[in-house]
């Protein structure tokens, strides 16, 4: 299996990608709707509000995911990743309730918990030995400050210094910085120090506060979501962002959400991969939300590839979407499916019925039948290796 690295920076995509996207959709016959718009991407035109929304409005979606498709090729060529981790959520108490949310348990809760650093520790030495990050988000516990998490960091590296730490929202950060009254950068500083590897990017939900406020009033603001990963970015911690899509957004708030991103990867170059992924219903409270189908959950990662050129990759993320879902997204646009994550709560908890026990040789195989190449990769897009699934031994037949 061939291996090689990248720049933190190109997350390895090709540095001639715009050249080689001009020469795959030069010569199609674009339909009169997406004409305008491939002419802006091959004048090196970054898209607008509008184009964005003239994508949404698009009634061609397997045009829409060619599209997609020929942006992720020139990137990536066939290479899709994917990465060996485990989810390990550290605590459900939270002081916030956000509607959406059916993992949050307020302290009293019969079901709430909060691991202490040794049951962490137990947690992740079930996985450590077969995977190479932990990747760790939860409630906003009133009584944990940056200390417990420098604390926890370093134990983590101490005795399972293979492993990388992707760990904490920027709400998090947010709650740590005050419970423990520093600045977001001094907090983001000592995690850092401590072993935190990158940021996760969860919780940007819809960057418009009108939208915020009903879905999840208290949380960070769209500007202070935007703020905290500028100043991770600028003291080098990369991180992913993220999108909940199917609440009560409209389709020009998704672009204007994708935007608001997209210029910030241009400041910093910090971002490493956007994760749409839909709201999920079940046990929450939200009843006037949306529901994606697959045609619009397809369609929101066509044009994230198309509309967001600053941000290097794109995530199917199955934990949400299913697996089904994530290996027909690696067509239109997506070039990421996260990875083998072995426990989850937040999503499930929400309804999502994905698998927990996939290894890396089902996750090949995913990829394979997808028509694209399994590379596995680091937390940070840094390290890479084709992967060739282990053959399953030959049946005789039954006769």
């Amino acid at each position: 299996m061939s291996s090689w690295e990248s720049a933190i920076i190109d997350a390895d995509r090709n540095k001639d990608w715009r050249d080689r996207l001009k020469a795959s959709i030069s010569d199609i016959k674009w339909s009169d709707s997406l004409q305008p718009i491939v002419d802006k991407i091959k004048a090196n035109k970054q898209l607008d509000v509008e184009d964005g929304c003239v994508l949404f409005e698009t009634n061609n979606l397997n045009e829409l995911g060619h599209l997609a498709n020929l942006h992720k090729i020139a990137m990536f060529g066939n290479n899709a990743y994917f990465n060996s981790n485990v989810h390990i959520n550290q605590t459900n108490i939270c002081v916030l309730a956000c509607r959406f949310c059916a993992f949050r348990r307020g302290p009293k809760a019969s079901d709430a918990y909060a691991m202490s650093i040794d049951t962490y520790l137990s947690e992740l030495d079930k996985f450590s030995s077969f995977v190479n990050e932990v990747h760790s988000v939860g409630g906003l516990h009133p009584d944990w400050d940056v200390d417990h998490y420098c604390d926890l960091f370093r134990k983590v590296k101490e005795e399972h210094p293979h492993v990388s730490i992707k760990a904490l929202t920027a709400v998090e950060i947010k709650h740590l910085s005050q419970v423990s009254n520093l600045s977001i950068k001094d907090t983001l500083i000592r995690l850092q120090d401590a072993g935190l590897t990158s940021l996760p990017g969860g919780g940007a939900e819809i960057l418009d506060d009108d939208v915020r406020q009903i879905i999840c009033n208290g949380k960070e603001s769209s500007q202070e979501y935007l703020d905290i990963h500028e100043t991770a970015h600028e003291i080098g911690l990369p991180s992913n962002c993220t999108m909940l899509f199917g609440t009560i957004e409209t389709a020009k708030q998704r672009v204007e959400h994708m935007i608001q991103l997209r210029d910030l990867g241009d400041r910093t170059q910090g971002f490493q991969c956007f994760v749409p992924y839909p709201f999920l219903p079940d046990s929450t409270r939200l009843p006037m939300a949306q529901l994606s189908t697959g045609q619009e959950i397809l369609r929101v990662i066509a044009i994230s590839r198309i509309m967001l050129d600053s941000i290097p990759h794109i995530k199917a993320y199955r934990m949400n979407i299913g697996d089904s879902m994530a290996e027909l997204a690696l067509q239109y646009g997506a070039d990421d499916i996260d990875g083998t994550v072995k426990q989850e709560s937040i999503m499930h908890l929400a309804g999502s019925k994905t698998p927990l026990d996939y290894g890396v040789n089902q996750l090949a195989k995913l990829v394979t039948r997808s028509g694209n190449v399994p590379v596995k990769r680091n937390t940070t897009y840094t390290q890479f290796e084709e992967f060739v699934p282990a053959k399953q031994p030959r049946r005789l037949p039954v006769f």
